[in-house]
């Protein structure tokens, strides 16, 4: 059992004092509680990031992951004693049938961009099952994820772009469907669009790939705007990735774990995924490969999205997706007045979030999407998604979970910021000395005997009511240099 003398460490290692200072299981609970303090979590506030979908992950959904029937069971064991965990499985994968409009699901990727991947290996093997196996041209809108063009590269794919800051225009997008036909594999494309509103040509869209010999691919980052409402298969599409840790309330950040499956249409059905030591039920008769080392990717957690489908039911899956719009629409109309908001639909409505646009603040003050996404740290709040897909922009996602009282406290704090870029505006207050520029403010520097500040110490730390009812959220460090540390592999902590 003892690795070779090659790999065998000669040096020290552990030396830092965290590992040798404590020796008990007090201490221990209480240094785990000091890094919990550190982190702005929904246990706070509000994590509005757009296009992640920062929903409650419910204790009752999270419980049967900790239960040794689910959280035990090992990927192979034989077919005799996982019969009750492939029936949750099978279910899960008819609840995500009938809310996609598809026909087939595999639960075997393990992210969005593994459901990507997989996606397109799928319509890869379609198409090579139909003599087409020649096309290889992808079309990307500009404002999709990052993973689209990565995930169409790997899969040896070339990708050609198009504008879609105001919508998809079809004329331009015909014509590029037409410059490609004889080689166009798939369009890859999210709805609602990640600039935040559905897209009213959508079926048009798919309808024109589908004529021109392709396979419409739909990223479904934005599926907790659907639920009910509509569908990847209503609107045209042939396969979708559904991103479980986003709209089905799988915890998620920091790496995983996630589940990523795809659901298509019959056509592609035979090509879904299979494995070499089990195969799992959804296996096609010609498949694509294997994405996962498991056959059903990370089924530990899977029973969180069975159990976000069976307590919610038909009508509360629905009313996710209507009060994540309403949430949205509404917080949109109340911060209107204040900021510029991009221009959404013809009807000046979002989907299920929005984006805030600072181009103007930042020509007539100096300050930045980043200096209120740090200030919006001494109001107690996370970042909402910052200067992604619009440069010099926050993207607000409310979620179905925040009730009104915390949706208001949100817009409450952001024109409250407003009104004091409108004291740097005025020239109360200086383009590099103010609250936003020396965002966020520790308790180190605030309980400081030295102030050398124009401002007052209440109005860094304090400068709203429910701060001192609620209590208040320390960040732990300064202002950083972003740039510094992207471009530094290694940081040195200096006690």
């Amino acid at each position: 059992g003892k690795l070779p003398a090659d790999f065998s460490r000669t040096g020290a290692f552990l030396e830092q004092k965290i590992f040798n200072s404590i020796s008990s299981e007090t201490e221990l609970m209480r240094y785990m509680h000091t890094l919990q303090k550190k982190d702005l979590a929904l246990d706070t506030s509000m994590i509005s990031l757009g296009s992640c979908t920062m929903k409650l992950n419910s204790v009752s959904s999270l419980a049967p992951c900790s239960w040794p029937e689910v959280a035990h069971m090992h990927p192979f064991a034989p077919a005799s004693q996982t019969q009750g965990y492939r029936d949750m499985l099978e279910s899960l994968e008819q609840y995500l049938i009938t809310v996609t409009g598809f026909d087939a699901c595999s639960l075997q990727p393990t992210s969005g961009a593994s459901g990507e991947y997989a996606g397109l290996l799928v319509i890869k093997k379609y198409l090579e099952d139909q003599g087409q196996g020649h096309r290889d041209v992808c079309i990307i809108p500009r404002s999709a994820h990052g993973t689209n063009p990565a995930s169409a590269a790997m899969c040896g794919m070339e990708i050609k772009w198009i504008e879609d800051s105001r919508g998809m225009d079809l004329a331009e997008f015909k014509a590029l469907c037409e410059e490609h036909k004889d080689r166009l594999a798939c369009l890859m494309v999210t709805y609602p669009s990640t600039r935040a509103f559905f897209e009213d040509n959508i079926q048009e869209t798919c309808e024109i790939v589908h004529q021109y010999g392709g396979q419409v691919y739909m990223d479904g980052a934005n599926m907790n705007a659907q639920l009910g409402l509509t569908s990847p298969g209503i609107i045209g599409a042939d396969v979708c990735h559904l991103n479980l840790h986003k709209t089905f309330s799988i915890p998620h950040g920091g790496g995983g774990p996630g589940l990523g499956p795809i659901c298509v249409k019959k056509h592609l059905a035979k090509h879904l995924p299979s494995h070499v030591v089990v195969e799992p039920s959804s296996k096609g008769a010609d498949p694509c490969g294997t994405v996962s080392a498991a056959p059903w990717g990370q089924a530990g957690i899977a029973a969180i999205p069975w159990m976000f489908c069976t307590m919610l039911g038909k009508q509360g899956v629905l009313d996710s997706a209507r009060y994540s719009i309403l949430n949205a629409n509404y917080m949109k109309s109340r911060l209107e007045p204040h900021f510029d908001i991009f221009p959404t639909n013809k009807n000046n409505k979002c989907a299920h979030e929005f984006i805030m646009d600072f181009s103007d603040i930042r020509k007539k003050t100096g300050i930045v999407e980043e200096d209120i996404a740090k200030r919006l740290q001494d109001y107690g709040f996370h970042a909402p998604t910052m200067s992604w897909p619009v440069p010099h922009s926050l993207m607000i996602e409310p979620t179905e979970s925040e009730d009104k009282a915390e949706l208001d406290r949100f817009c409450d704090a952001m024109i409250s910021i407003r009104k004091e870029i409108a004291k740097i505006e005025s020239g109360e207050w200086t383009a590099e000395e103010n609250p936003l520029k020396n965002a966020p403010h520790t308790q180190q520097e605030v309980c400081a005997s030295e102030w050398k500040h124009p401002y007052t110490r209440e109005e860094a730390a304090f400068p709203v009511p429910w701060l001192l009812q609620r209590g208040k959220f320390w960040p732990t460090v300064a202002r950083v240099d972003n740039s510094l540390g992207d471009r530094k592999l290694k940081l040195r902590l200096e006690e």
